[in-house]
């Protein structure tokens, strides 16, 4: 992430769950907060795509895992 050139004063949000939707022309990327004893997840960003940027997303996500695989070792199970 240091090599995105607008990164300076983002602000992060953390999310443990993630719930993906889609219909013919876009995807719907819901990222929030979940925790034990909570009725439902807390929704914290809501990011709509084509599908082609979302297959692209995944890719990107793919390359990153396996480069942290490389790093550090597997990655658990959540």
């Amino acid at each position: 992430m240091d090599d995105l050139p607008n990164a300076r004063g983002l602000f992060g949000q953390y999310a443990n769950c993630l719930n993906v939707g889609y219909n013919a022309i876009e995807f719907v990327l819901d990222f929030g907060q979940y925790y034990p004893g909570e009725d439902a997840p807390q929704v914290a960003l809501r990011i709509v795509t084509s599908p082609a940027y979302a297959k692209r997303f995944s890719a990107v996500l793919e390359r990153a895992l396996e480069d942290y695989v490389a790093s550090h070792g597997s990655v658990p199970e959540a």
